[in-house]
Parts: C-alpha cells; sequence; structure tokens
C-alpha cells in the first residue's frame, strides 16, 4: 500500500507538470530512488517523469551528474554547493525541464557536529535557471528522515513549478 500523503503529492506534482507540458527529472542521494518511486506510483507518470539518478557515492556523482571534485572536496556530498550542481546535472543529462536533487545524513551512524543526523539538503531548479537550494533538520530514525526528505523534496518541486520559487 503506497504511502497516502506522498502519493497525493506526487499526484498534485503529476498534474502541475502535465499541465505545464514539463519533464521532472530526479537526483538522489540518502532517498535512494524513494522520490522517483513516490512520483512513479502514480498512473501515467510517464507523461512527465523523464528519469531518475541514484547517485549515493561521490564517484557517481562526479560521473553520473558531473559534481565538481572540488565541490566535493571543500563541502562534501551532503551540502547546497553539491546538491545544485547535482540537479544542474540532472538537467544537463537529461531531457527534462525541471530537477530536484537530495543529499543528507538519514542516519543511524554518519552525523557529524557539523551536519549532525537529519540534516539534508535540496535543490531545485529550472532548465536555463539557476538552482536554489536549502538546508533541512529532521528528526527520527533513518526511515522518517528518508520520508520527510521524499514529502520536503515532492513539496518543492511543486513551489517552484507553480510560483516560480522554492
Amino acid at each position: 500500500m503506497p504511502d497516502s500523503i506522498l502519493y497525493k503529492l506526487a499526484e498534485r506534482v503529476g498534474a502541475a507538470l502535465k499541465r505545464r507540458k514539463l519533464m521532472l527529472a530526479t537526483a538522489e542521494s540518502c532517498t535512494g530512488g524513494w522520490v522517483s518511486e513516490a512520483i512513479t506510483m502514480v498512473p501515467g507518470s510517464s507523461d512527465w517523469f523523464e528519469r531518475g539518478f541514484v547517485t549515493y557515492t561521490y564517484i557517481s556523482k562526479r560521473e553520473m551528474l558531473g559534481v565538481g571534485e572540488d565541490t566535493l572536496g571543500e563541502h562534501g556530498a551532503v551540502s547546497e554547493p553539491a546538491v545544485r550542481e547535482m540537479v544542474a546535472g540532472a538537467l544537463a543529462r537529461s531531457h527534462a525541464q525541471v530537477a530536484v536533487a537530495v543529499s543528507g545524513t538519514a542516519g543511524p551512524a554518519g552525523g557529524t557536529p557539523e551536519k549532525p543526523v537529519g540534516t539534508v539538503c535540496f535543490a531545485w531548479g529550472l532548465k536555463d535557471g539557476a538552482p536554489k537550494s536549502e538546508t533541512q533538520h529532521f528528526a527520527g530514525d533513518r526511515e522518517a528522515v528518508r520520508k520527510q526528505s521524499v514529502g520536503h523534496a515532492l513539496k518543492g518541486i511543486l513551489l517552484l513549478i507553480e510560483h516560480g520559487k522554492k
């Protein structure tokens, strides 16, 4: 049984994209493809979902999305500069006009004092536009952090395409 809140959000994202004749690409790390899964639960999503990139390692972020080695070295994967580059890479390497990127520390390990467990960075972008990014801090276990991240990513897509902002 699909999560009804995420499903309803994904339906709204799909309707908004379809109305505007836009395609979406995702670039995911800590969510491991869950944003794409939520989107593809919606029947007809092939009308508005172009592709998803799951890039868990630094190597995959560099190879698949073109995230700079300097960016990863200086800021790490859980950073706004990294997710902005992930969005840019997803748009450059797809036929989509809209992209979302998610990278974070879902736990239970991996947190640092600067980036504790629950820290998740997001970026949203439109083709030929500058990506918008932000960092959120979610509470709960690994699944809760990831689920909240998926919901936040979907809400951000809606804000971007419906209001031109995130």
